[in-house]
């Protein structure tokens, strides 16, 4: 998928173990699509209350499937 300049996206992996990582895609990640992206990864990866409630609304297992 090509992103637009003003298009970003988070990239979510979830490995085996569930353990998870995101990543920014972004046409320009110096524009505001990109920046918005990035300040959210951040608060995902640093705020593990944040994860925490993620992943309590999505019902995610320990194995990384969704229940």
């Amino acid at each position: 998928m090509e992103l637009k300049n003003n298009q970003a996206a988070l990239i979510w992996d979830v490995d085996e173990d569930g353990g998870v990582s995101v990543n920014v895609a972004s046409g320009d990640p110096d524009g505001p699509a990109g920046a918005i992206c990035q300040a959210i990864a951040v608060k995902l990866m640093q705020d593990e209350d944040f994860q925490a409630e993620i992943m309590e609304m999505i019902e995610v297992d320990d194995g990384g499937q969704k229940n």
